[in-house]
């Protein structure tokens, strides 16, 4: 045992010596691994690791439009040939043709009532004047649009004859045949109603009237004293009682 134990000491020295003949060293040592908390994260690890980012909210579609407002549908006209019979002041209408309460260039207003639509027994005339009344609020609106519609009186009643004071307020003298009819100056505030003082009164759209009535083939026009409203001599006069609306009186027609 002692034998080995010598050998043992004599041999280490010389291996050691021959290992360092041979440049041999000793394996370095390994560094441990650093601890999870101070380890740095790479930067896939990173982007894996962070949250995903919020979704933009969704565009939102603009409102739908509004429906378009549907066009007007106005009363027609019951056509019909119409006769006129006797005098404006005594006479009476047969076939008459009743205006409708309102159109797209006219509405009709009730002198007693003080409204519109005007009631439907005040408002019968013959066709050609009732044509004559739709032509004339046309083309004065075409030619002035910024113009109200043209506000439309009294006619005669269905058969024509008395519309006298029975009848509301003044009544007519005339009326009675189906070939007069009233029709209110244009105001200036643009109202669709009838004006109540001459202050009111647009005079140059009702100057326009005046004239339009004339070259329809009006043969009398009465028109108020207050205001500056002018035409040919014996078609066109002053009468009182005449400062909100024209009366306007076509020829009778020879058969």
């Amino acid at each position: 045992m002692l034998r080995v134990a010598v050998l043992a000491v004599l041999l280490s020295p010389a291996l050691v010596a021959a290992a360092l003949a041979r440049g041999l060293t000793p394996a370095p040592e390994t560094a441990a691994p650093p601890a999870a908390t101070d380890r740095v994260p790479t930067t896939t690890e990173s982007a894996q690791a962070a949250p995903p980012a919020p979704l933009p909210p969704p565009a939102l579609s603009p409102p739908p439009a509004p429906p378009a407002a549907p066009e007007p549908t106005w009363p027609p006209v019951r056509w019909r040939e119409s006769r006129s019979l006797g005098l404006p002041h005594a006479g009476r209408l047969v076939g008459g043709v009743r205006l409708p309460r309102e159109g797209e260039h006219f509405l009709t207003w009730d002198p007693v009532l003080k409204t519109s639509p005007s009631r439907p027994w005040r408002r019968w005339g013959t066709d050609r004047l009732v044509r004559v009344v739709l032509r004339v609020a046309r083309e004065h609106r075409s030619e002035h649009p910024e113009a109200p519609r043209l506000t439309i009186g009294d006619l005669s009643r269905p058969r024509g004859g008395d519309f006298g004071k029975r009848f509301g307020i003044l009544g007519h003298v005339s009326h009675q045949n189906g070939l007069d009819v009233d029709v209110y100056y244009p105001r200036k505030d643009r109202r669709e109603k009838a004006p109540r003082r001459p202050g009111q009164v647009d005079g140059r759209l009702a100057q326009d009237l005046v004239d339009r009535f004339v070259a329809a083939g009006a043969v009398k026009l009465f028109v108020g004293p207050s205001l500056d409203l002018r035409g040919p001599r014996g078609i066109v006069e002053k009468l009182v009682h005449h400062d909100d609306h024209l009366h306007v009186r076509l020829r009778p027609l020879r058969r």
